[in-house]
């Protein structure tokens, strides 16, 4: 037992939930601090059943990135709220009816793990991304808190560079 203990480095410095950056591309006005909260690519891999007589095998099937939610804080200037609504624009405008052509909307967006000093320790390159849903979310008068505003954002596909 105390050989498995040993095994474990002792410099060892876990990867932190809060030490992150989602970097959108400059021309969407999406600033990195608008981000308060997001998670990591998600991959679904399914599965093909091959029946012979009374079982079955599988092999892996199709796969596809599943969408990842952010939620952007929304002071009131620059407003996160104008730059997603631009953003949302080029998928589809709800004064004309008029939709955007996929080479407009999709973006490329980077997401960054931090160590403590700052340096980038993991980067996602999540090629492809979308909006598939952007709530404005709940206002109060009984409540304080923040505005903010959730949304799904879809991708192609993604690359872990490292």
């Amino acid at each position: 037992m105390a050989d498995l203990l040993m095994k474990m480095p002792i410099p060892y410095e876990p990867k932190r939930q809060n030490r992150f950056i989602l970097r959108f591309p400059s021309n969407l006005g999406i600033n990195e601090w608008f981000v308060e909260s997001t998670a990591r690519p998600h991959i679904r891999i399914g599965s093909t059943e091959i029946q012979f007589l009374n079982t079955s095998t599988y092999v892996a099937g199709r796969f596809n990135w599943e969408p990842i939610p952010v939620t952007f804080r929304d002071p009131i200037g620059p407003s996160a709220a104008q730059a997603l609504m631009e953003w949302v624009r080029l998928h589809a405008e709800s004064v004309t009816g008029r939709m955007g052509y996929a080479a407009g909307y999709k973006k490329d967006i980077d997401l960054e793990m931090l160590d403590p000093t700052g340096v980038v320790v993991e980067k996602w390159i999540m090629y492809g991304t979308f909006l598939t849903d952007v709530n404005f979310n709940q206002l109060s008068y009984s409540q304080d808190n923040l505005a903010t505003i959730t949304a799904s954002l879809r991708m192609d596909r993604c690359v872990l560079i490292y």
